[in-house]
């Protein structure tokens, strides 16, 4: 199974630059993931590239900043803002991104494709 995510352009490029090595989230999808395809957001709107899921880190925010800061490509109050009201805190740990040499326009392939708020399963 594969999947779409949306992840504003200025994170793509840390990912795809390898200075952020994890993709943090508030909710975490339920299948098994082999793939992420990555959905730059306005002004983009293209998918830009994919990488594989190392591993799922689920902890509180204050113990899964100490433990992926690091690698982070976000700032500590931008982290803080984005998790302000949660318990539970999810981290992707990113293996072998890869920047397509084309970004691809999903509406090219689907009409009525819909960018996902977070994420979107799909089948290849």
């Amino acid at each position: 199974m594969k999947l779409i995510l949306s992840i504003k352009p200025e994170f793509c490029e840390q990912i795809f630059h390898g200075n952020k090595r994890y993709e943090y989230r508030r909710r975490i999808f339920k299948k098994d993931v082999e793939s992420v395809l990555v959905y730059a957001t306005s002004p983009v709107c293209k998918i830009v590239g994919e990488f594989q899921i190392m591993t799922i880190i689920q902890d509180t925010p204050d113990a899964l900043w100490s433990r992926t800061k690091e690698f982070s490509g976000i700032s500590h109050d931008y982290y803080m803002k984005y998790f302000h009201d949660i318990e539970n805190a999810y981290a992707l740990q990113i293996l072998n991104p890869k920047l397509y040499e084309r970004p691809i326009d999903p509406k090219k392939i689907d009409t009525n494709f819909v960018a996902p708020q977070s994420y979107k399963y799909i089948e290849i």
